[in-house]
């Protein structure tokens, strides 16, 4: 599999193209974010917000998160700015292809409609719902999403994690977010719970987690799953991945204050 060659891994970074980096003036913030182990901690990656249990080391969240950030920069190279759901599946196809050539064991990429029964729904309720399906018989991960959801409802629009999610989530009248959840089996192998959404609105979006939509309004699709992670492939490519988002990192990628 290509997930498990570390020698395909490191051709493939090697190969890969990203957008040109946003100016320098775009820079969220100067402050350096400290990854620790002994810590449930939470970080903004363009459109995925990241949560990291306990236990889980720091370059094990550095890898994690660099390995999203590269993710979305190659699919925004190919696809920059999806205009239907159909271009919004596209971009998750180049984004979950990427992560199975640097170690994750993607098994499944396809999205299914999202129904909810009533005629509103929110998409940080949505998130929940989902993961509350897909992270049965662990409690405290799910409080973790939910927690990290709700530090970032309490933060002001003009925040810079907001400001960042915003920015890279949403296109015309077109979104698509993530959320993952990064824990270890009872073996110590790196598992990540991984929520994703594409949705697609008759008007244009002014704002995606925490506003109530109709559901005549919008069409909202999910992909949810267990991806399990081969350590050995990404920490052989973790320097090379590094060094080629220096550009970008400080750009895309905001810590959250402690959980």
């Amino acid at each position: 599999m290509r997930s498990n060659s570390i020698n395909g891994a490191m051709e493939f970074v090697a190969s890969v193209a990203l957008p040109d980096p946003p100016p320098l003036s775009l820079s969220l913030s100067k402050d350096i974010f400290d990854y620790d182990s002994a810590k449930q901690q939470a970080v903004v990656v363009g459109a995925d917000v990241i949560a990291f249990v306990k236990g889980v080391t720091p370059e094990q969240r550095s890898d994690i998160v660099n390995a999203s950030l590269l993710a979305q920069l190659v699919a925004k190279k190919k696809i920059a700015n999806p205009s239907s759901l159909t271009e919004v599946k596209q971009w998750y196809d180049e984004y979950f292809d990427v992560l199975s050539q640097i170690g994750f064991a993607i098994q499944d990429k396809g999205f299914a409609e999202y129904h909810e029964a009533s005629d509103s729904f929110e998409a940080h309720e949505a998130i929940l719902e989902v993961a509350a399906a897909l992270l049965v018989g662990t409690p405290g991960a799910l409080v973790l999403i939910k927690t990290t959801l709700e530090a970032l409802q309490k933060m002001s629009s003009n925040s810079p994690w907001i400001t960042l999610f915003n920015r890279e989530s949403q296109s015309a009248n077109t979104a698509r977010f993530q959320v993952s959840l990064v824990d270890e089996d009872e073996n110590g192998r790196l598992l990540v719970a991984l929520i994703a959404f594409g949705l697609e609105a008759r008007t244009a979006l002014t704002q995606v987690l925490f506003f109530k939509f109709h559901t005549n309004d919008v069409t909202l699709q999910q992909h949810s799953g267990k991806v399990t992670i081969n350590a050995q492939v990404l920490e052989a490519v973790r320097d090379q991945i590094a060094g080629k988002l220096v550009a970008y990192s400080s750009n895309y990628v905001q810590g959250l204050p402690d959980l």
